[in-house]
């Protein structure tokens, strides 16, 4: 393959055990322009990267999030992006199948499935799990199987990451991305890769269960634009039986003992009543977002034919 419209991004964090052979495996390969973004690390990160031919460049602020909005906005130039971790957890065998849909013009983001390949070591029970009730959440709210939505392994176009609204910070970006894929129909694709453990030596800057809970919490936010009914809706049926929970308790206390309530009562109709307008709300903002992307739909069809 002809790798010179190819930036392979590298977004790091005090990697200095592993980045060294990354950027020579990608370099050995082909790519002559490996883009490190670092992170402060403070293990001399940056010194080996740019001692084995890498361009390393500094975010303004923290964040993986941030790394890769920043490193492609302000220092890519080619046309397409292949991006990946620092931590030698990926190989550069995958990296033409990663690419090749992108030449073919197949899609314009492409995603490294691990489960394909998971090697023994590489993810612990808990992690693996966790990515299932994850990937399977995505499915459900955002309509779309990407297979393993948390994989740092991705190829895709510039323009297409430029049509892109990002926001996080750290490790939520590859959710974000996915689900922008999703919202704004970028063509999206899944290749098999392999998932190698991590070197021993190399400690991993992933919090399972903060940057899980992070994920979670974008995701769900994520849905009130492109899944409103899901949204709203939840919230409403969470609003609806909580009124409704403490409804039962008020009558049974009124019928048994002879004790009235007044003031759970009326927490209990409100929280019924908000509870159906914001279910109604959500049927409403589906019905206008299903004819917003009919309309969208119609319009690229019209431009196409002419």
């Amino acid at each position: 393959m002809d790798y010179d419209d190819v930036t392979v991004l590298v977004p790091t964090y005090n990697e200095a055990e592993t980045i060294g052979q990354v950027i020579d495996d990608f370099r050995d390969h082909g790519f002559d322009d490996v883009l490190v973004v670092d992170g402060g690390s403070d293990d001399a990160t940056d010194e080996i990267a740019e001692e084995h031919g890498a361009r390393v460049v500094y975010q303004s602020e923290s964040g993986k999030g941030q790394a890769v909005r920043e490193g492609v906005d302000e220092h890519v130039d080619r046309e397409y992006v292949l991006m990946l971790d620092g931590d030698a957890t990926y190989r550069v065998e995958d990296a033409d199948a990663m690419l090749e849909p992108l030449f073919e013009n197949e899609a314009e983001h492409v995603i490294g499935d691990r489960f394909a390949d998971l090697r023994e070591g590489a993810m612990t029970r808990f992690n693996q799990i966790g990515n299932r009730i994850i990937n399977r959440g995505f499915a459900y709210v955002h309509g779309e199987n990407f297979g393993d939505i948390l994989s740092g392994y991705r190829a895709f176009t510039r323009e297409s990451f430029l049509r892109m609204t990002l926001t996080s910070d750290g490790f939520g970006v590859e959710t974000e991305m996915a689900v922008e894929c999703a919202k704004r129909g970028i063509r999206t694709t899944v290749v098999p890769i392999t998932y190698l453990p991590r070197p021993s030596g190399s400690d991993t800057n992933l919090r399972p269960v903060r940057d899980g809970g992070i994920i979670f919490l974008e995701l769900y936010r994520r849905a009130k634009t492109n899944n409103p009914l899901f949204y709203f809706g939840s919230l409403g049926v969470l609003s609806t039986l909580t009124g409704l929970l403490i409804a039962v308790y008020v009558l049974v206390e009124w019928v048994t003992v002879g004790i009235s309530h007044e003031v759970m009562a009326v927490v209990s109709g409100f929280g019924i009543i908000v509870g159906v307008q914001l279910l109604m709300f959500g049927v409403l903002a589906d019905l206008i977002l299903t004819l917003h992307r009919d309309t969208l739909q119609k319009i690229d069809e019209e431009t196409q034919s002419e």
